[in-house]
């Protein structure tokens, strides 16, 4: 065995998001769909089940797996809602986010030019996960996103 080079293995971010699932198989299929993903590698379970699978999504991985009994980990499914989002950002947001919606995702909010300086747009797949899309369009000074944020804040609360 040889002594590994780097603290992580080649090709990962130092966060990397593991994604449990009602459904793995059907997950994956849905991911290459909707956002192009490709998959790195799927280890099987007991009763047909994905133990892990990865799938690489621009350049980041993701790991999922399907729920398995006894397990800490739950999918959105067995909890009735998601606790976190994934935070994808593309070349062309308003494309990614008519393709998922296309692959089958329901929409949480239609793309819109944000005050941070992302056009962003939100999904939730099938399987129950929030997907937030963004690309990045304006670039803005640390004032001046300060002056959005609180132009964007009072709007809020106007509305």
């Amino acid at each position: 065995m040889a002594k590994a080079k780097h603290w992580k293995p080649e090709g990962y971010h130092a966060v990397t998001h593991a994604l449990v699932v009602d459904d793995a198989a059907k997950a994956i299929e849905f991911y290459v769909r909707a956002f192009g993903a490709k998959e790195r590698n799927r280890a099987p379970g007991p009763g047909g089940k994905v133990w892990h699978a990865e799938l690489e999504l621009g350049d980041s991985v993701i790991m999922l797996s399907d729920e398995f009994p006894g397990s800490a980990m739950k999918s959105p499914k067995s909890l009735g809602g998601s606790t976190a989002s994934v935070w994808l950002y593309v070349p062309d947001v308003d494309h990614a986010y008519q393709q998922a919606i296309a692959a089958g995702a329901k929409t949480r909010q239609a793309p819109e030019t944000m005050f941070w300086g992302d056009r962003f747009g939100s999904v939730v797949d099938p399987f129950g996960h929030s997907w937030s899309l963004a690309s990045h369009v304006e670039d803005w000074t640390p004032a001046e996103m300060e002056q959005r944020r609180q132009a964007a804040m009072k709007q809020m609360g106007q509305g």
